[in-house]
């Protein structure tokens, strides 16, 4: 079974490629013949080698931001920078600074490919604000359990390049934008804080937001900003997002000779709350074979958050899995796995784990008690005692999280 798993993971990734994904779209639209090009987020620089590759002639030059250690190397007639993910800091700001640069150089038509990761890759701040200002508040958020709602309706009103404020910086730009989503529901405003988009969040929301986590006066005094207004030079389009990746995995389930089934992809909530749920469906499943009978496979997708307690290491699928292992204890013919799609969870260099009914025992005979790290947030180290960690390597995309558990 953990080898139909990988299976399955494999496929989502190799379906979700964003070259894939991109050139699937660019073959059916109409494009002017003088492109320029820039791509932000995870997925920038395949999105951008796509663009290049097949478009060719068309595209006068370009430039990329995307995460540390996921550029592929040299893009002719393309500025490639890097920057920090998931907090920004200063390499943020400098390459967010070269992109202005290229787009103050520019006129006409540009391509615009934007995914997950760019509220932190693309970042320069207020007037009065630092970047440590900025990643400070970030990071607050980001371990308090706030949503990308929440936090992203406090990050646009901080920086001077989001909630619409880079299409009204170059008003004199026309940008076609094809978007990688990694938000839930697919709200444009949310994906990387919606630099060409106006905002759909108003100031009360975000001046609740920043009462409730505590924010400090000076990040609290932006929160009145009403960026609402229409935005006239901007048409776009979704491309791929987590219901993609939750029908490829179906798909794959099924060529696998599981019943398959999508039950939802909008979870959210605390991680180790989805991770109990899903043990405990699981386990019922191979007990009393409802609701669904063996063998089958039930699909989930979304992005859970983690309220930080402790001082261990881990992300939020390695704190479903971790979780969801407590409730498999000993249970036979499960499997059970939680894993980011763009092959990172959290500060960590894997992208989640996979956990069966032994998962557990193996923990116990490393000396390690699952119960303790999961209140500590250690999950990355009870899952590498059990050897059960997921390392996929990054996988140049960034549709939020599949969950599935697998019932023979």
């Amino acid at each position: 079974m953990r080898s139909d798993a990988l299976k399955i993971v494999e496929n989502v990734i190799k379906e979700l490629n964003p070259s894939k994904v991109l050139k699937e779209y660019l073959e059916k639209i109409d494009l002017p013949e003088n492109l320029y090009v820039v791509a932000v987020g995870k997925a920038a620089w395949d999105m951008a080698k796509t663009a290049k590759d097949y478009l060719n002639g068309r595209i006068s030059s370009g430039f990329v931001l995307t995460k540390h250690g996921h550029s592929k190397g040299l893009i002719p007639g393309f500025k490639i920078r890097e920057a920090s993910h998931p907090v920004p800091d200063e390499s943020s700001v400098r390459a967010s600074e070269k992109l202005l640069e290229f787009l103050r150089s520019i006129s006409g038509n540009v391509l615009f490919l934007l995914s997950g990761g760019a509220s932190s890759l693309f970042e320069i701040p207020e007037e009065g604000l630092s970047v440590e200002d900025i990643s400070e508040t970030t990071s607050k958020l980001l371990k308090s359990g706030a949503d990308i709602y929440e936090l992203n309706a406090v990050r646009k009103r901080i920086s001077k390049v989001k909630g619409g404020k880079l299409a009204r910086m170059f008003r004199n730009l026309k940008f076609t934008e094809l978007i990688i989503s990694d938000v839930i529901g697919d709200r444009v405003d949310v994906i990387g804080s919606g630099p060409l988009h106006e905002d759909e969040s108003s100031p009360e929301f975000a001046m609740e937001v920043a009462k409730k986590y505590g924010l400090p006066e000076k990040v609290q005094k932006f929160m009145d900003q009403d960026l609402s207004g229409k935005i006239e030079n901007v048409s776009f389009k979704i491309i791929s997002n987590v219901e993609r990746a939750c029908e490829v995995a179906k798909a794959s389930a099924k060529e696998l000779g599981y019943d398959a089934k999508i039950l939802g992809c909008s979870f959210d909530g605390e991680a180790r709350e989805l991770g109990r749920f899903l043990g405990k469906v699981a386990k019922e499943i191979v007990e009393r074979n409802r609701p669904f009978e063996r063998p089958c496979a039930m699909i989930l997708g979304g992005e859970t958050t983690v309220t930080v307690k402790g001082d261990g290491k881990g992300g939020r699928n390695q704190e479903l899995a971790l979780s969801a292992a407590l409730e498999i204890y000993s249970v036979p013919g499960v499997i059970i796995v939680a894993f980011g799609t763009d092959g990172t969870d959290g500060p960590t260099d894997v992208a989640g784990a996979i956990v069966d009914g032994e998962s557990v025992e193996r923990m116990k005979e490393s000396g390690v008690d699952p119960k303790e790290y999961l209140e500590r947030n250690d999950s990355y180290n009870a899952l590498k005692a059990s050897g059960d960690l997921l390392k996929t390597g990054p996988t140049g995309t960034n549709v939020n999280d599949i969950y599935f558990a697998l019932c023979r």
